[in-house]
């Protein structure tokens, strides 16, 4: 089965492989690994050390999200969310319910924030101490890029906290070249192409230690995880960690050095976008996004107007075609995505195509055009 959705993506066999094993995460044999996988992602994002400190934690990306809205915004404190996708509305109620006031920027999700827009924004409220982005609206797929909008944010005063879950190893981010930035937020299962269970942020440690006791939880505390780290070692975990997909992730970095790091992984997805919307394009479809706002991560394609399509059974009949795609969408308008990260080819994309075509000949979808 071909896996095309943005996360959990397919992966390579050797990866998987390595999830077959009973490992003791606290054992002195595995610290080293661990410790390892922290200092690769730290150079990943661009962070320096002594400056910047890799503090992962249990769990998908809302769970790394919501640790750093507790951990970098003060309990009652304002935070401005660039609102123009599906994810940033997701970060707008983590942040409310974690009793943070919000500030909503919105936007339609076809186009990235501007820096005009977040300036004008942070101008008119003073007391905005930090701005939230999705790098990558995995809902649509724009790119919101945090060259335009970091230098808006740090010419104001004020902090960025990124949300890089589904860009994070295929675009590029570099710390070392935004002090604004107090967190990078990324997951192991996305463009790192390993197994889910870990999200990371990749954070200042002047932020982290000035961020003691926001939190108001122990286990979405990333000021704790860094104590933690200074106490007991950068090879150990908090709480029991999917240790098995530490260890996944360990193969899938060095898959991703081998590869040639974030340049390559980029080069490969961008391929693959291009041979599918050049491909669905051929076969009728309408892409949801104009070409220069599209990302590499996601295609976002129109539903066809023709009575014969729906969805379930759109994916179904591509199942059957050996290709899997997400069964819901995110946008206000009815669509469909189609990922194209992961282990994945431009060969692959190409079989892709012929599978969506055959799924809308068998369903007898013959006006593609937008609905």
């Amino acid at each position: 089965m071909l896996l095309l959705i943005p996360g959990p993506v397919q992966t390579r066999p050797e990866t998987r492989a390595a999830m077959a094993q009973d490992i003791a995460p606290w054992d002195n044999d595995f610290r080293p690994t661990y410790a390892a996988i922290r200092e690769q992602v730290r150079a990943i994002a661009g962070g320096q050390e002594g400056v910047h400190a890799t503090l992962p934690l249990q769990g998908c990306g809302h769970f790394i999200m919501e640790a750093a809205i507790r951990t970098f915004v003060p309990a009652g404190g304002k935070l401005l969310i660039a609102q123009n996708g599906s994810y940033a509305d997701r970060a707008l109620r983590l942040a409310t319910e974690a009793g943070r006031q919000v500030v909503a920027l919105p936007g339609p999700d076809t186009r990235p924030v501007t820096a005009e827009e977040i300036s004008a924004a942070l101008a008119a409220d003073p007391a905005i101490s930090h701005v939230a982005i999705v790098h990558h609206e995995t809902g649509s797929g724009i790119v919101n890029d945090p060259e335009v909008i970091g230098p808006a944010v740090r010419a104001a005063g004020r902090r960025l906290i990124l949300d890089s879950v589904s860009a994070f190893g295929a675009l590029p981010v570099d710390l070392a070249a935004h002090p604004e930035i107090d967190a990078v937020l990324f997951t192991s299962g996305k463009c790192l192409e390993g197994l889910p269970g870990i999200g990371f942020a990749v954070a200042r440690i002047d932020s982290v230690t000035a961020a003691a006791g926001n939190a108001g939880s122990w286990s979405f505390d990333l000021s704790d995880v860094y104590q933690h780290a200074l106490r007991a070692g950068w090879g150990s975990f908090r709480f029991t960690p999917a240790v098995q997909a530490l260890a996944a992730f360990q193969v899938a970095l060095g898959i991703y050095a081998a590869e040639g790091g974030q340049p390559a992984r980029l080069a490969r997805y961008r391929e693959n976008m291009r041979v599918l919307r050049d491909g669905v394009q051929a076969l009728g479809l309408t892409p949801y996004l104009d070409a220069r706002h599209q990302g590499p991560v996601i295609l976002t394609v129109h539903q066809p107007a023709d009575p014969a399509f729906a969805l379930q059974p759109f994916v179904d009949a591509l199942k059957a075609r050996g290709v899997l795609i997400s069964n819901f969408h995110n946008t206000k308008v009815p669509t469909f995505r189609i990922g194209c990260i992961g282990a994945i080819t431009p060969d692959d994309m190409r079989g892709a195509v012929a599978a969506i075509g055959g799924a809308l000949d068998a369903l007898g979808v013959r006006q593609r055009e937008a609905a």
